[in-house]
């Protein structure tokens, strides 16, 4: 199946001569062959471009395009850890591990997969939004191996009502991670552009163009070389967080891209759980708060680093 898709973005200075397709490819990772004449539209002040214009600084750039859509979900009896449901959302504790929904190398054990056995079918149909069926009740993302609490919506009016929320930043997230070296000061935020690592496709990084990313954080605890930080982030960039600690010198431990293995946890996983979500009912209007608990390797980190404080 075939999906139409829009996207947005604001050329930056350092691409002023780079040609349009390869900005695009470059910030957003769409593959340069997806981008030919045919299925692919570039729109500048209301005109239509060739791909292989110029980029100029500051031109804000409308890029149509097609992708293609997984047609079948498989239902999968997944337990679900529920911290909250009603007839409008459900809110779950996703484990780590746990992809969100179908993609390329993914199409199966999915907290997708996981709602569309526990809702049937007519969930799946209700929610289909435009022919997408990929993604019902979706309204954000945690990254594979981050855990913690996350909303799913559970028709489309609260779709429609949370998906605002996110969009217009709102909705209050709050992460818990584990970072390496001191801070000094203990707190602070960043305002910065992430995009797409020209040398690493898979990676992520701060420059001069891209879409803005805004992270405010707190030490709760500092330790001689780690420390235990409360992460709030005001927009919703992929990767922001571990960007943005890593553009900081202060790696999150286990983190597989922006880290080195850390010499006290060499084994550890990704140390980002989603601790926080703060946002408004989609029917009731009732401002609500949503908590979940340190996991395990959290408790098993932080247990060693207070021994060692303490000795």
């Amino acid at each position: 199946m075939v999906m139409n898709r829009e996207l947005e973005l604001i050329i930056g200075h350092q691409d002023q001569t780079c040609r349009l397709d390869a900005y695009v490819a470059r910030i957003t990772g769409l593959s340069r062959s997806l981008m030919t004449e045919g299925s692919t539209v570039f729109i500048i002040d209301g005109k239509t471009v060739k791909k292989s214009q110029t980029a100029r600084e500051g031109q804000k750039v409308l890029i149509k395009y097609c992708e293609m859509l997984f047609e079948d979900i498989v239902p999968q009896d997944i337990p679900l850890d529920v911290i909250y449901e009603d007839h409008d959302i459900l809110v779950i504790d996703k484990p780590q591990g746990m992809v969100v929904h179908p993609a390329l190398g993914n199409y199966e054990g999915t907290l997708v997969n996981a709602l569309a056995f526990r809702y049937g079918d007519d969930f799946l149909k209700s929610m289909e939004m435009d022919g997408d069926i990929s993604r019902p009740g979706i309204v954000h993302r945690l990254d594979k191996d981050t855990s913690g609490v996350m909303v799913v919506a559970l028709n489309r009016e609260s779709h429609a009502a949370l998906s605002r929320q996110f969009a217009e930043h709102t909705v209050k997230k709050t992460y818990f991670c584990l970072c390496k070296g001191v801070f000094t000061p203990p707190c602070g935020e960043l305002k910065t552009c992430i995009g797409r690592d020209p040398g690493d496709r898979k990676r992520f990084a701060v420059k001069n163009e891209g879409r803005l990313a805004h992270t405010v954080y707190n030490v709760v605890e500092q330790y001689p070389n780690h420390a235990l930080c409360s992460v709030s982030i005001l927009t919703g960039r992929t990767h922001q967080i571990r960007v943005h600690m890593s553009y900081l010198g202060h790696s999150i431990v286990g983190d597989p891209l922006y880290s080195r293995p850390d010499g006290l946890f060499p084994d550890a996983t990704m140390m980002l759980h989603s601790r926080r979500l703060d946002m408004t009912h989609p029917i009731t209007g009732e401002r609500i708060k949503f908590e979940s608990p340190l996991p395990i390797r959290f408790e098993k980190a932080l247990s060693v680093l207070d021994g060692m404080k303490k000795a």
